[in-house]
C-alpha cells in the first residue's frame, strides 16, 4: 500500500508547525488567519475564473477527446490545455494577490 498523496510535503509542514507551536505559540492564530485567507483567494479565483469564462471551462473539452481515445490528435488537446492553465493563472493570481496584500 502506497502513502496517501502529498504526504511528503504535509509531514515536514506539520512538524515546521509544531516547531513554531514551541518556539511561539502567539503565531498560531497569525498562521491560521493567513491560511484561511488563501484559501479563500484560492477559491474566489476559481469563481472568478468561472464567471469570466463560462463556455470555456476545461472538464468541457475532455469528453469529446476521451471518446475519441488515443487516435485524438494533439491539436484537439489545445484548447483543453490553455483552459487549465488560464484557470491555473487566475487562481494563481488571486492567491498572489491576496499574499501580497498580507
Amino acid at each position: 500500500m502506497t502513502a496517501p498523496r502529498m504526504t511528503s510535503i504535509i509531514i515536514p509542514a506539520l512538524a515546521l508547525l509544531a516547531v513554531v507551536a514551541l518556539a511561539a505559540p502567539q503565531q498560531l492564530a497569525v498562521i491560521a488567519y493567513k491560511v484561511a485567507l488563501i484559501t479563500i483567494a484560492g477559491v474566489a479565483g476559481y469563481c472568478l475564473d468561472r464567471a469570466l469564462f463560462p463556455y470555456a471551462r476545461p472538464h468541457e473539452y475532455i469528453g469529446p477527446l476521451r471518446r475519441l481515445g488515443p487516435t485524438a490528435q494533439p491539436r484537439l488537446w489545445v484548447p483543453c490545455v490553455v483552459a487549465q492553465l488560464r484557470r491555473a493563472m487566475i487562481v494563481a493570481a488571486a492567491m498572489l494577490a491576496v499574499g501580497l496584500g498580507l
